[in-house]
């Protein structure tokens, strides 16, 4: 019903900046809540930031002020713009996307496959 697909990790010094994005194939991609996690080896996967589809934000104490998340309905897209990279920010970030509440399913979420963000000297 839906599939996630994230792309721009990539391997930054701190400080340093990168955009992550996620499309998604689906037609539940506009009421969805949008949000991006991340998981390093050994700990629990764990959220970064949420916008709902008229685009109410959400983040995670971690990332206020450097992480800013968005949304492109037109083009079944969320975004995560990450500044002021640290190197406690290494991880696999994932896309997930969440069906509203008052949709009937047996399956409430997706997860995209993961991308790589590493950041070092």
């Amino acid at each position: 019903q839906a599939r996630l697909v994230e792309f721009g990790g990539g391997s930054v010094q701190p400080g340093g900046s990168l955009r992550l994005s996620c499309t998604v194939s689906g037609s539940l991609f506009k009421i969805a809540i949008m949000g991006w996690y991340r998981q390093t080896p050994g700990k629990q996967r764990e959220l970064v930031a949420d916008i709902t589809g008229d685009g109410a934000t959400k983040y995670a104490e971690f990332v206020k002020g450097r992480f800013t998340i968005s949304r492109d309905n037109s083009k079944n897209s969320v975004y995560l713009e990450m500044d002021n990279l640290k190197p406690e920010d290494t991880a696999v970030y994932y896309c997930h996307l969440e069906k509203p509440p008052y949709i009937q399913a047996t399956i409430r979420d997706y997860w995209g496959q993961g991308t790589q963000v590493t950041v070092s000297a």
